[in-house]
């Protein structure tokens, strides 16, 4: 059974989190949101923070490196580095989604690492900033279409092909990159591995200019004959254990996303709601819906949508904390606070009108940077046809 209360273990961190959400992230938003590509030099000495607060124990789950699954304990609960890592990605996306992707050694490429590296390799790559290649041209949301290769040569990988839309691609330290061992084999063949930033054959080709999230850089990366050693590869090389390794990291990333939809809503509701009452709207949890007005009423489903989310996303964190498989819920948490995000972001535009329409405020940033919540680490789409897929007991090749 699930305690709905944030962990008394936990309460500090997260309350520390909300502060360096509200002191330093949000009122540095707006203008790194106007500066895009311009490093926001503030998250240095958070990242140094971050760093100390890991070393120290303290700070379990400080980010996407925290991110390990656990065997559970024996009386079955255990509250660890998953559910800490998302109550602490809410509260510093309710602060700022771009400034939170943009934070030193805390990229999604660390909770690949995280999730599927050996203990050498954990031990190896600890304090490296990594992000995380997927996408290519040709192929977004079916991952078994990836067209990069992964070619054996005496003791190294030679890796070819481009990956896009690659979050920290130019900051990072080492990119995640996946690639295939065999282009025949569909899935089981595609492998991930650490490609360090200065590997001959590694380009950085652009970075992009984006709709939201325009603190966070996001690159083009080309592989020309690039020569990654063969410890680099992270779980087994062996085909035969096909693609559940390599996809282990999505049950892992996608309840951070869901995090951080949850973290942006809710700054959205919570300003709506102050504007709502500075115009005179009263906001009553005592009466039904249909006594008071419109503005109240839209409010109050959207509470009703950001909390379903909100629950969706403790679910699938903390059965990953207690060894449980935790695929179906993690696809769920994504997909609805993905879509709840975006919802609740635009109807907060709606219903404070110019106020959250300009610039004035942080709502019309808000509806932009939610909108990739609901894209990257597997679409909407992608994430109900898994879901579908886990309750009728369907394979991907018998449900499409």
């Amino acid at each position: 059974m699930i305690n709905l209360e944030t962990p008394r273990k936990f309460r500090a961190f997260v309350n520390q989190a909300h502060q360096v959400a509200a002191e330093m992230l949000r009122p540095n938003s707006r203008r790194y949101d106007l500066a895009e590509h311009e490093y926001p030099v503030e998250l240095d000495m958070l990242a140094a923070m971050v760093d100390g607060l890991g070393a120290s124990g303290t700070g379990s789950g400080a980010g996407a490196s925290g991110v390990r699954r656990t065997a559970a304990a024996e009386d079955g609960v255990v509250n660890g580095s998953n559910l800490s890592s998302v109550l602490s990605i809410m509260e510093m996306c309710w602060g700022d989604v771009g400034l939170l992707l943009s934070m030193p050694r805390q990229g999604l490429g660390n909770s690949a690492i995280a999730s599927v590296a050996s203990d050498e390799q954990l031990q190896r790559f600890d304090g490296v900033w990594a992000a995380m290649a997927i996408t290519e041209p040709g192929c977004g949301s079916d991952s078994a279409g990836i067209q990069t290769t992964a070619r054996l040569d005496g003791d190294a990988y030679v890796l070819d092909g481009e990956k896009i839309f690659v979050t920290a691609g130019g900051r990072c330290d080492a990119v995640v990159v996946w690639a295939t061992l065999d282009k025949s084999l569909g899935r089981a063949a595609i492998k991930s591995f650490v490609v360090m930033k200065d590997t001959p054959g590694m380009t950085v080709e652009r970075l992009e200019h984006k709709l939201g999230i325009r603190a966070s850089d996001t690159a083009t990366i080309r592989l020309e004959n690039c020569r990654v050693p063969v410890e680099n590869l992270l779980g087994s090389a062996d085909i035969d254990k096909g693609f559940a390794g390599v996809m282990q990291t999505f049950d892992n990333t996608r309840p951070l996303v869901a995090a951080m939809a949850v973290g942006c809503a809710r700054a959205s509701l919570e300003l709506t709601r102050e504007l709502l009452s500075e115009a005179g709207v009263q906001i009553d949890y005592d009466r039904p819906v249909h006594l008071q007005s419109a503005a109240a009423a839209t409010y109050l489903a959207m509470e009703a949508d950001w909390e379903a989310a909100y629950l969706l996303t403790l679910q699938a964190a903390w059965m990953a904390d207690n060894g449980q498989p935790n695929s179906l819920q993690a696809s769920m948490a994504k997909a609805k606070a993905g879509r709840t995000a975006n919802d609740i972001t635009l109807r907060c535009v709606e219903l404070t009108g110019t106020l959250g329409y300009s610039e004035h405020h942080l709502l019309e940033k808000w509806s932009r940077d939610s909108k990739i919540l609901d894209i990257f680490e597997g679409t909407q789409q992608i994430q109900q046809l898994i879901v579908a897929r886990r309750l009728l007991g369907k394979t991907s090749a018998e449900l499409k």
